[in-house]
């Protein structure tokens, strides 16, 4: 009775065991299937959002593209062939990728999300954005202008084509900002929910990671090794994805160096580290001498390629203790941490700039892009990680003004002159609040008649401590500390509002033209400032020209200043290219569809009597401009003799001393008055003595 009892309980526990063991096996089954499934979910949702992360970034440059073409074609260029393909292919592939992004992100234009400003729909169907809106218009207007332009190519060869009109494709920077704007916020809106998906899909993985272990543990089952190898597989993926993330949040991606972002998070540590040991760093500031002519004169692959191999040379030639960070642009720094005391520091630098100073080839052609450095010491120029940035860049400067290619440390004439630099900055910043600029106005006439042509507002302040201040000293001061723009608007709301008063006055002054810097064409709403005072002041706005340089057309690949100028001119304010001859690419900016006329820089017409290579220069510029029908201004003619060799040049308008000082407003208009009289009573070839 008692072997029948044990032969049950036996068997009831062979089965109670084979029963445990079997759910056992389900239930690790089950958890491992789940994650199994989980972390392939995982990985597709990551290949999902990288797909469609690719595709938003591929539609942004798509729809700068576009945007390009449309205008370059409405510039004039529609009779190239070439060019409507390119429109056409570009419009076609904006509007595939479009549908794909539609049909991957399913989105509903219907849908209640619309009204939830952190969902999808609320970028594409919601306000701001309306990424649907724009990213229709902008392909409709990219179709049109194709079809109007193959319609005049078809008329021109006897075809026929697609009735539509030029005038209907209107693109402007407003739709490309607008659609760029909505394409950078899908970009931020598809990361927040692939790292929102990624961070509860791996808090699922990891529970149910742990528990698998716990139910492996308890059973020593080795049939799940293989399973188990393969989610620690998938794990290692993982993190190391995430290692390259945390890698890329704190390097460059041209130069593989340090960014900005892992100095400011990493310097104080560092500086704490070394004050606790009472040891000292050394901070180099590293620029470029001449990076920014190789990127106008070589083009921005070339600046790339120069930038990736001063940081190659950079990495080479560092120590160990020696750090590398690119902060932007050309800007480097380097740590030099515990140095064993200032010669060390110096022939590092010497090292670095040696390295980075060699010859460079690119596309067959020979570039010595140069560098200088500026160095601080930590504790002894500096205690705060900005403050030795500062120095190190005022370092730095100190080198360049030097000749460049070249090291400076951080001196206590530096200091004087950065504390004077600052309260001279604090006072710029009082005259703006105050408005304590003037305007002076230097007169323009014609070489033959005499007759004013124009007056330029020059800048005036007078300093209630150290007098008349020149605007050659205070404008840069201004531009450098983020004044420049505030300055300009008060000079230039003066200016209009003095020729409203003479234009009303029915006074002769031709046109007013105003200085304007690229720091204020940036400003959103310069436009709507400028069309303001002219308003204000009754000033037509025929009677305004704008004064720019060079570097302000140059620096428009980032800005899309040149837009914000072609809207001007077409409003029918004048465009002058100031300081003509002293940048790096003058003769590609003679363009009669961007400028009404040039003015001669001074340092040519200096000389023009004494150097027949200034005449020389002075006369080519004359028959270019008049060639293409642009006006011509010589600048800083100062005697007889230079007025007598412009006018035998054939140089048709001319300012500077030897016509008139800048005067203010009130002896503008006396001397304006005289001249008009003097001009109708004295026959033209004796207007200009």
């Amino acid at each position: 009775m008692r072997g029948t009892k044990s032969g049950v309980s036996a068997d009831r526990l062979n089965t109670v065991i084979r029963c445990a063991f079997w759910f056992a096996l389900t239930v690790m089954s089950a958890m491992t299937i789940s994650s199994f499934v989980l972390l392939q979910q995982m990985m597709s949702e990551q290949q999902r959002d990288a797909g469609i992360l690719q595709l938003s970034g591929e539609q942004k440059a798509l729809s700068q593209r576009v945007v390009f073409l449309v205008l370059a074609a409405t510039k004039g260029n529609g009779n190239n062939v070439n060019l409507v393909a390119s429109l056409r292919s570009s419009t076609e592939a904006f509007e595939r990728n479009y549908d794909s992004l539609l049909s991957l992100t399913g989105v509903n234009s219907h849908s209640a999300a619309v009204q939830d400003s952190n969902s999808l729909e609320a970028v594409f169907y919601g306000q701001p954005y309306h990424l649907d809106h724009f990213s229709t218009s902008l392909a409709a207007n990219g179709w049109r202008l194709a079809s109007a332009i193959e319609r005049e190519l078809a008329q021109k060869g006897n075809g026929s084509g697609y009735l539509a009109s030029r005038e209907r494709a209107n693109v402007d920077q407003t739709v490309a900002d607008a659609t760029l704007r909505a394409y950078d916020a899908l970009s931020t809106r598809l990361r927040e929910q692939a790292e929102q998906r990624r961070t509860q899909l791996m808090a699922m993985h990891r529970k149910l990671f742990l528990l698998s272990m716990a139910t492996i543990a308890m059973i020593g089952l080795l049939v799940f090794r293989p399973m188990t190898q393969m989610i620690v597989r998938r794990t290692r993926q993982l993190v190391e994805a995430r290692n390259e993330m945390a890698f890329a949040a704190e390097h460059d991606a041209l130069t593989g160096l340090h960014n900005r972002a892992y100095l400011l998070a990493n310097f104080d540590h560092y500086l704490t580290e070394l004050r606790t040991r009472g040891e000292r760093l050394a901070v180099l500031q590293i620029d470029l001498d001449r990076f920014k002519q190789i990127n106008d004169t070589l083009g921005h692959a070339a600046g790339d390629m120069v930038l990736r191999r001063t940081a190659q040379r950079m990495r080479r030639a560092c120590h160990r203790n020696e750090i590398c960070v690119r902060m932007g642009g050309d800007e480097f720094i380097v740590l030099i941490r515990s140095p064993s005391g200032f010669s060390e520091v110096q022939e590092t630098a010497s090292r670095l700039l040696q390295a980075i100073n060699r010859p460079l080839m690119f596309n067959g052609s020979s570039i010595l892009p140069g560098a200088s450095a500026g160095i601080a010491i930590f504790p002894d120029d500096a205690n705060q990680s900005e403050d030795l940035i500062v120095h190190a860049d005022l370092a730095l400067y100190s080198a360049k003004r030097l000749g460049g290619g070249s090291s400076a440390f951080f001196s206590g004439d530096l200091r004087a002159e950065l504390d004077h630099h600052k309260a001279f900055a604090r006072d710029i910043r009082i005259a703006v609040a105050d408005e304590a600029y003037s305007v002076f106005f230097q007169p323009q006439v014609d070489l033959l008649t005499g007759t004013v042509i124009g007056v330029e507002a020059l800048a005036r302040w007078r300093h209630p401590v150290r007098g008349t201040i020149s605007p050659a000293i205070f404008l840069p001061v201004a531009e450098k500390s983020g004044a420049m723009a505030d300055v300009g608007r008060i000079v230039i709301r003066k200016a209009i509002a003095q020729a409203g008063t003479w234009h009303r006055a029915g006074i002769t002054f031709g046109r007013l033209a105003v200085n304007v810097s690229s720091a204020e064409l940036r400003e959103p709403d310069f436009e709507r400032f400028l069309f303001g005072a002219l308003e204000e002041a009754g000033l037509p706005i025929n009677r305004l020209s704008l004064e720019i340089v060079e570097s302000v057309i140059l620096d428009d690949e980032r800005t899309g200043i040149a837009h914000k100028l072609r809207r001007l001119r077409l409003a029918g304010i004048q465009l002058e290219l100031d300081d003509f001859g002293t940048g790096y690419a003058s003769l590609s900016h003679i363009d009669p569809e961007q400028i009404d006329r040039v003015k001669i820089d001074r340092r040519f017409v200096a000389g023009i009597d004494q150097h027949r290579s200034n005449a020389k220069i002075v006369r080519a510029v004359i028959d270019l401009a008049q060639a293409l029908g642009i006006g011509v201004v010589a600048e800083g003619a100062e005697t007889q003799i230079q007025l007598e060799a412009l006018k035998q040049l054939g140089c048709p308008a001319v300012q500077g001393y030897g016509i008139a000082f800048p005067m203010p407003g009130q002896e503008t208009a006396l001397w304006l008055t005289q001249q008009a009289r003097m001009t109708a009573s004295q026959p033209p070839s004796s207007a200009v003595a």
